[in-house]
Formats: C-alpha cells, sequence, structure tokens
C-alpha cells in the first residue's frame, strides 16, 4: 500500500505536465484558428459626439486601394456596389518572421475571380491600403495582430487606428504613426476619430436551395476556404 502511494505521488508531476502540455497545445490549435479564420472588420468607437455616432459599428471595405469606412446614406443605404467588404485573415508575410508579435494580414479584393492583397500602411500619408508584394513591401506591412481579451487588431503592437472625414460621410481609415493626431498628414480643418478595429465572424449563407436534411440543421452551410493568389 505505502509503494502504491508513493508510486502515485511520484508520478503526479509526470500527468500534471502532461496536462498542461495538452492545455498548451489546445490553446496554440485555438489561436492558429482563429487567425486563419477569414473575418470582417467592423469600427467601434465612443458616440459621444456626431461623428462618432455617425461610424461607430461601421464595417470596413475595399475600394481604389484604400481601406474606407462603409457609412449608409439616403442614396447608398447598403454602400456603393463597388466597394469590396473586407475578408481578411494573418498570413506570414515572405520573408519576414516577426516571431509572436504577428505576421501580415490579407483581404480578399474580388469574389471572382478569387484574388488576395496584403494590408498595409503607407509610410508617407498614413493611409490604410491594399496592394500586391511589390505595391506594399517598402510601407509598414506588419506585424499585425490582436489584443488578448477583445481581439481587436493591433498593428506593431498597438492600437493607432484614425478614421477621418474627406467629405460629407465619407470616412477613410489612417494609422497614426507617430501618435500626434496626424498633425502634418492631414489638414487640420478635417474631421478626426480614434477608432478601434473589431474583427468579427463572416456570416454564414446557404449555398444551396436544396432541403436541408435533418431537423432544422443547414447541411448545406459552410465556411469560406482561404484563396491563393500570386500576388500574395
Amino acid at each position: 500500500m505505502v509503494l502504491g502511494i508513493l508510486t502515485a505521488i511520484a508520478a503526479c508531476p509526470a500527468i500534471i505536465g502532461t496536462t498542461e502540455a495538452v492545455r498548451q497545445g489546445q490553446r496554440q490549435n485555438a489561436r492558429e484558428k482563429h487567425r486563419g479564420l477569414k473575418t470582417n472588420l467592423a469600427v467601434a468607437c465612443s458616440r459621444a459626439t456626431k461623428a462618432g455616432r455617425e461610424i461607430d459599428g461601421c464595417e470596413m471595405v475595399l475600394s481604389e486601394n484604400k481601406l474606407y469606412l462603409n457609412v449608409p446614406s439616403e442614396e447608398f443605404p447598403d454602400g456603393h456596389v463597388e466597394d469590396h467588404p473586407f475578408a481578411g485573415y494573418f498570413l506570414p508575410y515572405p520573408d519576414h518572421n516577426w516571431g509572436r508579435q504577428g505576421e501580415g494580414m490579407v483581404s480578399t479584393i474580388s469574389n471572382d475571380p478569387p484574388q488576395l492583397n496584403w494590408i498595409y500602411v503607407d509610410r508617407d500619408t498614413c493611409e490604410v491600403k491594399y496592394g500586391n508584394r511589390v505595391e506594399s513591401e517598402d510601407h509598414i506591412i506588419g506585424p499585425w495582430d490582436v489584443t488578448k481579451m477583445d481581439r481587436r487588431v493591433i498593428l506593431m503592437g498597438w492600437e493607432g487606428f484614425t478614421a477621418v472625414e474627406y467629405g460629407p460621410g465619407e470616412w477613410a481609415l489612417y494609422f497614426d504613426l507617430d501618435d500626434n493626431g496626424l498633425q502634418g498628414v492631414v489638414p487640420d480643418d478635417m474631421t478626426r476619430v480614434e477608432i478601434e478595429l473589431v474583427r468579427r465572424e463572416r456570416r454564414q449563407e446557404r449555398t444551396s436551395n436544396e432541403p436541408a436534411e435533418g431537423a432544422g440543421v443547414d447541411t448545406d452551410t459552410k465556411a469560406d476556404s482561404p484563396e491563393n493568389d500570386d500576388d500574395a
């Protein structure tokens, strides 16, 4: 009996170590899974001002090589037809390894044909843009990551995202590189609002009109898989 107790006590550290290793592996798998999921981006900001109330909750779209806020209007309640909703995920940027600091980030820029581009910040204008490797590599291409709790998007370890209004209901996404309110980058009379970027899981839509099998289970709905693109 004494020998059995001693054996059990001796085995405890190994059991605890194995259990912790399994948990670490599960956490790592969950982390990699969420980083590889294609998600939309939405704006979160204070609603204390009129500008904040106008843009809070708006989703990001891509158009003409830049990222914009999809702000509804009477003329375009669902946004401009030519705008492409951000649908992106994290991906290692070629020849760059930031380790735990993060990776590159890509988004689809069209659905047919499926095509990916890199998301980056223009060094000269602080605008958040998208482009292929040649267009992006001379600018700030990462590391992109998320906060641990709320998984808000961060770049180079911090949140410096700002929405700038360049026309009525027209807002573009910037990153305040010098953390000075974009002074000297955009005109002083342009409205700017500090914002947070929140990843949102994309809504899953039915891909077939055939009746689903089972008790109300939609077996035809499935998540999009990442596309490959030479320009990415």
